[in-house]
């Protein structure tokens, strides 16, 4: 029988930080999916590893792959936590090719790549979480769940509508959370028993006892198998114990009444990564970024606060160093650091990335600016979809998205230089 331990269990952590994020074009034209800026201050990967830092798991791995540099700057600025103590840190890992001349050519194949790192530390858990998504999550009641539940491999999960499930791994689970079927990517998903309009996901998150996933790992290997939801744990699910842990049950500190306490939100495409802006606005947003007891880091920015001249602002965030000139109205929106606003501009239900420039008379309404971006005097863009398709990318879901600027344009420098600002 398994000794149930306590949190102060060695555990090594990789998070999944290499996905290419096609859907999210042109967003990631340049950049990985969870290098995308979001909010007013964060990355997307900012939510994960926050997640696993206030849950004291400090040892962190981030297997990288596409368009890596982006990210790998923001985590070299940002993600520093301790560079006295030997086991804190989060190392950026791209693909090493020390078996064989190719990339990570699956979730379960980047973790082969990098056995060794597994073999070096000996861990007693390997925690695996992917780096796409917005939550807040204490993974030690996860770990505790695996551990007293006698697993050899625990999976969180949560229900979602049964015509969204075919993009996840459903699962099939007994009342106490044992697995006895997976499904990855059925194209026609189980649905719950107790509600039929839903099905058990997997959230791409996994908790592994040690000894399991190398032998797992090895096993796949030598069958030339890639990834652990089409055959890696189809494959354990034969011969060991499964788990589901249910998202629904992690407890965090301060959540508030009005949130969703079990929100988790997959960024899959523009107009979900759009609407999930949406969920931090508010004087009672559904998702309340800031929380003292499990706060979300981010980098450490030296520049100044924003600044508001006048105008009219409601419901809406500014990054810092921000300018807002008089006679401007935001609704609905987000603006992020280094952005300047100009006289008799109207932004409506918008996201504007770092160092942009809105100039004077602009009207936009539901729009993405991506970064580097300087928006032309009385430019209208976000009311004709078939004229904003001859310049931008719309969504189906209305959303139009201005891709980044081809420079490093720094919207605060009024004559248009070059001479940089106070961060990445």
């Amino acid at each position: 029988m398994k000794t149930v331990r306590s949190n102060t269990d060695r555990i090594i952590a990789f998070v999944m930080a290499g996905g290419q994020g096609a859907r999210l074009q042109p967003l990631t034209a340049a950049r990985s999916k969870p290098s995308v800026p979001f909010g007013s201050r964060y990355r997307i990967v900012d939510f994960v590893l926050s997640n696993l830092v206030n849950s004291q798991i400090q040892t962190i791995y981030l297997l990288v792959q596409y368009k890596s540099q982006s990210l790998i700057e923001h985590v070299r600025k940002a993600w520093t936590i301790s560079p006295l103590l030997q086991n804190q840190y989060v190392t950026v890992v791209p693909p090493q090719q020390r078996y064989g001349e190719h990339w990570f050519q699956g979730t379960a194949d980047a973790i082969h790549q990098n056995i060794n790192l597994i073999e070096e530390h000996r861990p007693d858990l390997v925690v695996i979480f992917g780096a796409d998504h917005i939550y807040r999550m204490d993974i030690r009641q996860m770990v505790d769940f695996h551990r007293e539940s006698e697993a050899d491999v625990t999976i969180a999960a949560l229900p979602v509508p049964l015509k969204d499930a075919q993009g996840f791994g459903v699962i099939a689970a007994e009342a106490n959370g044992r697995i006895h079927a997976f499904e990855e990517k059925p194209a026609n998903p189980t649905p719950l028993a107790a509600d039929p309009t839903q099905a058990f996901a997997s959230m791409g998150n996994y908790v592994f006892d040690t000894e399991v996933l190398l032998k797992a790992l090895r096993d796949s290997k030598d069958a030339g198998e890639t990834d652990f939801g089409q055959h890696v744990l189809p494959r354990l699910l034969r011969t060991h114990r499964l788990f589901a842990y249910d998202f629904a049950t992690n407890a965090i500190p301060r959540i508030q009444p009005y949130e969703d306490p079990v929100y988790w939100r997959d960024l899959g495409t523009i107009d979900a990564y759009f609407d999930a802006h949406q969920d931090v606005l508010g004087l009672e947003p559904v998702f309340n970024i800031f929380n003292p007891e499990w706060p979300i880091y981010s980098s450490n920015y030296q520049g100044p606060v924003a600044r508001i001249l006048g105008g009219e602002i409601r419901n809406s965030l500014l990054g810092a160093a921000s300018v807002v000139h008089e006679g401007a109205r935001i609704t609905d929106s987000i603006i992020r650091r280094e952005t300047v606003i100009e006289q008799d501009v109207v932004l409506e239900n918008c996201v504007v990335m770092d160092y942009c420039r809105i100039s004077r008379g602009t009207r936009l309404r539901n729009v993405i600016v991506d970064r580097h971006n300087l928006i032309e005097a009385g430019d209208a863009i976000g009311f004709d979809p078939e004229k904003d398709r001859l310049r931008f990318t719309v969504t189906p879901g209305g959303v139009t998205v201005i891709p980044a600027g081809r420079v490093s344009y720094f919207a605060r420098d009024v004559d248009g230089s070059r001479r940089g600002g106070y961060g990445e």
